[in-house]
């Protein structure tokens, strides 16, 4: 069913009495009569118990952190953004930019001077913008920027010295401080497409940055722990006596799988999971890591491909999982949309995400967002071209997912929560009740005389 659905009309009635009873039906939350037509908007799955469970998520996603020092770990972070900042300044001196306070130049000049590959022109821009943020440089009118302080290469060393405690502090091994290392020192050849992310991270075929990256660090622990909480909330209330349906995308190196498969393990209904990616390497892992759970199966899923056509039909899946994937559809309000049609009525979508800008995420992982070199001019549709954004806020995110229909319950962490620091959050999202409009035509048929025609919509019109 599209998200506009609508009943055939007969006779006129008095629209506002007919709204008034349709209001009452259960799967509806709201009614109005805009000229001769009457709109209803689905009533929300949630229950009670649903936002409860925002208290319990938390404090299971603390709980998978231990004892912390949040007054080491703020430190840490500001650590990791010094030494990126420090190395977008030295590729600029080096290129001869910006070496002078007070020196201007365009970000043409720029693009020019770094001999920037076209699909990489959005990482040096945003590079721009945060040097900008930061003090180091001023923006002068729409496409130039101004040096405040000179940029240079004399602390970088300095800098990337300290990767390895901050990061080792932050949770990760050794290996994500050598790996920031390795692509800040590559950065002039990342720029260029000379070198790619994917060569540093996984030498030699190993996983063990990743693994950093996606599971053993603070900001995973919380998320996972969180999002594993919610999973199996979801498991506890699933009624149907069919298995519970969970379709994870963009399951990569089974950072978030290792934590949410082993709870809905211990669940008492059955669970039918599929463990997705757009790369047959990282399905290889998978199987490598779940292979002794039979009612775990594996596929391709790309969020920027018509998920019908992958073999995943609307109203098939009873909750999705996503870490660290959805900000790479082109169109997050499109994406939203196609989720909500693929969820079941009630279903949920549970998420991780980046909201926060990371400067180290700007000189490593960033370059693995560019458009393909085929298609460098490739854009996101839904704004954050416009902005050189590439991961939406908390914000932007519930006003997509309400936007699509969702009943937006929450996100984690609270902002003001020291662990917000780590830019990692995790929301959760459940579909609407989808009344049929003959239906509700027939359910005022026993009321009214004559019923007039139903529009089932996600939002409701001005009644003005």
């Amino acid at each position: 069913m599209s998200d506009f659905a609508t009943s055939p009309s007969t006779a006129a009635v008095p629209l506002d009495v007919a709204a008034g009873m349709l209001a009452q039906h259960p799967a509806v939350a709201a009614a109005h009569a805009v000229g001769d037509r009457l709109f209803a908007q689905p009533a929300a799955a949630t229950l009670p118990a649903d936002r409860a469970t925002r208290e319990v998520a938390h404090a299971a996603g603390l709980a998978a952190l231990g004892a912390v020092d949040w007054t080491a770990v703020a430190d840490r972070v500001a650590a990791l953004d010094a030494a990126a900042h420090a190395a977008m300044g030295a590729t600029l001196a080096r290129a001869g930019l910006f070496v002078t306070a007070g020196t201007a130049h365009s970000v043409a000049e720029v693009l020019t001077a770094l001999a920037v590959a076209p699909r990489h022109r959005r990482v040096a821009r945003r590079w721009l913008r945060e040097l900008a943020r930061v003090g180091v440089l001023t923006a002068v009118g729409e496409a130039s920027y101004r040096a405040e302080r000179p940029c240079a290469d004399g602390d970088l060393d300095a800098r990337l010295a300290r990767l390895g405690a901050a990061t080792a502090g932050l949770g990760h091994g050794e290996q994500m401080g050598q790996f920031l290392a390795r692509c800040a020192r590559s950065l002039p050849q990342l720029l260029r497409d000379e070198v790619t992310v994917q060569q540093l991270m996984f030498p030699d075929g190993r996983t063990d940055t990743a693994d950093s990256t996606y599971r053993e660090n603070l900001a995973s622990r919380y998320v996972n722990g969180v999002a594993a909480a919610a999973l199996r909330h979801v498991a506890a209330w699933h009624t149907r006596d069919a298995p519970l349906r969970v379709l994870e995308i963009g399951a990569g190196v089974g950072g978030t799988s290792a934590v949410v498969i082993p709870a809905l393990a211990d669940s008492t209904v059955p669970v039918d999971y599929q463990f997705t990616d757009v790369s047959p390497f990282f399905l290889n892992i998978g199987r490598e890591m779940f292979g002794d759970r039979p009612w775990v199966r594996y596929g391709r899923c790309d969020v920027n491909s018509d998920l019908t056509a992958q073999g995943y039909p609307d109203g098939s899946v009873d909750v999705v999982l996503a870490a660290n994937v959805l900000h790479n559809a082109v169109d997050t309000g499109a994406l939203m949309a196609a989720l909500y049609r693929l969820l079941t009525p009630g279903g949920w979508l549970v998420f991780i995400d980046t909201s926060r800008e990371h400067p180290q995420i700007m000189t490593s992982t960033e370059f693995l967002m560019s458009p393909p070199a085929a298609d460098p001019d490739a854009r996101f549709t839904d704004g954050r071209a416009e902005r050189d954004q590439i991961f939406p806020t908390v914000t932007q995110w519930r006003a997509a997912a309400i936007a699509a229909g969702f009943d937006s319950i929450w996100a984690l962490p609270d902002r003001e929560h020291p662990v917000a620091a780590l830019g990692q959050y995790v929301h959760a999202a459940r579909t609407r009740l989808r009344p049929d409009p003959a239906g509700l035509r027939r359910y005022l048929a026993g009321r009214l005389p004559d019923p007039p025609q139903i529009t089932v919509a996600p939002g409701l019109p001005d009644p003005r």
